[in-house]
């Protein structure tokens, strides 16, 4: 049953994206081709192969679609059947859902999903633009809904979203997140971990990503292609917190 519900929450999310939506390109991603250089060589059986290996044969990244992206209309209750609800402190017109390009660990592109507030599809189109063109990998791209709006879950699946209308897990008075409002989006949370003081590692498997100094692909860190992507629209990166680091989290004011 989940994932039969699964399946209609991302069939109902691609429908709007499909009804009347603005795209960046008219090439939508198609199949990736690889290629690599030929050495050059005697025919003779057998000496063809020693020569390749004798001379080397550079590996050459697979070929890349042009990125696409493209936004969907205001958005309805039936498009965030669990990741809004009445009481939100903002309504579903005011989301978009972006179909968008995106490279994956595989090192292919792939087309993901995304929620985001209206008010932020240009920028964060320019993000994901900049992360596909440096070919920053990233795991899966899905809304919340996807994983019935729980974060824990969604999270534990190294899963990149942006809206889900919950409160902040932080400390003090219980607060929105601004992930509540589309504003913020986690990227690649389990080589990303939000590591809560007091609590640990969520989720666990990012224990193995807490060593900072350690970077490996996926990964945020100053200076580095994500938390540069985001620096270019003016946005905050959770990574700078001083006690709970949020390697995850990027939103429009650092919150």
């Amino acid at each position: 049953m989940m994932m039969g519900r699964r399946a209609l929450v991302i069939a109902a999310a691609a429908s709007v994206v499909a009804a009347g939506c603005a795209s960046t390109s008219a090439q939508p991603p198609a199949a990736v081709q690889t290629s690599q250089k030929q050495s050059a060589g005697p025919s003779r059986a057998g000496h063809s192969h020693r020569a390749g290996r004798l001379l080397g044969r550079r590996r050459t990244e697979p070929q890349l679609p042009r990125f696409s992206a493209r936004a969907s209309g205001p958005l309805s209750p039936r498009n965030l059947p669990f990741s809004w609800h009445p009481g939100c402190p903002i309504s579903p017109r005011e989301l978009r859902a972006i179909r968008l390009s995106y490279v994956g660990f595989d090192r292919r592109a792939h087309t993901g999903l995304i929620v985001v507030n209206a008010s932020v599809v240009k920028q964060v189109i320019k993000v994901f633009a900049i992360l596909y063109h440096a070919r920053f990998p990233i795991m899966r791209m899905e809304p919340v809904d996807a994983f019935s709006g729980s974060d824990p879950r969604s999270m534990a699946a190294d899963n990149t979203s942006g809206f889900n209308c919950r409160r902040a897990v932080a400390p003090g008075p219980p607060r929105w997140s601004m992930h509540a409002y589309g504003l913020a989006i986690d990227v690649n949370t389990v080589q990303n971990p939000y590591i809560e003081a007091g609590v640990g590692v969520r989720p666990r498997a990012g224990a193995a990503y807490v060593n900072r100094s350690d970077i490996r692909p996926g990964m945020a860190y100053p200076g580095g292609t994500l938390v540069s992507a985001f620096n270019s629209i003016g946005w905050g990166w959770g990574g700078y917190w001083a006690g709970s680091p949020d390697y995850q989290h990027f939103s429009v004011n650092g919150r």
